[in-house]
């Protein structure tokens, strides 16, 4: 089967998917000749797929930002992309303009890598201090206070911050660029079910493993005595999987995705921040 020329129509043909491309033809045995599809149509359908990727692997992303903080500490996240935005804005996408010859400093999809990369590291911290804590606690006789300082808590946070600043708004801006107009309802749909199925798919992981290391008179790793569980194993289990989604995501970020990187990023993002902040 022939390409076909979407400039005319305002469409970018793409590459992938391309068994799609039979839908533009009628069944051998149909009575009906030409066109089943219109060109529009299949190319529609064909950005939503290229969108299943990128939607499954950030939902190992989301799951590791569904566990909250406590009030107090979720004001060192808040801290932290209020003091990134203009670091980001003046300093970084200066240098990285050297370094590319981008506009934008570095791609939309660079954006969600850094930012994928950046959560993994945030677990891997997480499980390094919650083993100190746990040796700690050892040390004191498993102790109901422990002491250790509340500002251990600060890199795994500030570093979470870090990480919705490159990704949250990239992850939007990729979901609502990569369909076509008539479309956008439902790009920005996907983008906000990542949320909803990584808080669902959190649940059920730890669901599944309380199971699991708790039976035969264990305690779990989410026993209700915090000394003696093992949120340790847990945070090491998500930088595990986050990991491997960084390694997914880095992989089908190489397929053609249209790139319309947007000049006005910090703007896109403190709008959407400040929308959920208000929810």
């Amino acid at each position: 089967m022939g390409s076909f020329d979407l400039r005319p129509l305002g469409l970018i043909h793409m590459n992938s998917c391309r068994f799609l491309n039979k839908a533009l033809l009628a069944p051998d045995d149909s009575n009906e000749y030409g066109k089943v599809c219109s060109i529009r149509d299949v190319e529609d359908v064909k950005a939503l797929f290229r969108l299943v990727p990128i939607w499954t692997t950030s939902l190992v992303y989301s799951i590791a930002l569904t566990y909250v903080p406590a009030a107090s500490l979720q004001s060192i996240i808040s801290l932290s992309i209020i003091h990134t935005m203009p670091i980001y804005d003046r300093d970084f996408v200066l240098f990285a303009r050297v370094l590319t010859g981008k506009p934008a400093g570095i791609t939309m999809l660079q954006r969600i890598g850094a930012g994928l990369f950046l959560s993994a590291m945030s677990m891997v911290v997480k499980a390094l201090v919650e083993m100190k804590r746990l040796k700690t606690a050892e040390e004191y006789g498993l102790v109901v206070d422990i002491p250790m300082s509340m500002w251990w808590l600060l890199p795994q946070y500030a570093l979470i911050g870090v990480s919705e600043t490159f990704a949250i708004a990239s992850l939007q801006e990729f979901f609502y660029d990569q369909v076509l107009n008539k479309l956008k309802s439902v790009g920005l749909s996907l983008y906000l079910s990542i949320f909803g199925n990584g808080s669902f798919l959190s649940s059920f992981l730890i669901s599944i493993f309380e199971k699991i290391t708790g039976g035969d008179g264990w305690d779990s790793w989410f026993t209700d005595n915090l000394n003696r569980a093992h949120l340790d194993y847990f945070y090491w289990l998500l930088g595990g999987l986050n990991a491997i989604g960084l390694i997914a995501y880095l992989h089908f970020s190489t397929f053609c995705y249209l790139n319309r990187d947007s000049d006005n990023f910090t703007s896109i993002f403190l709008a959407l921040y400040s929308n959920q902040s208000h929810l």
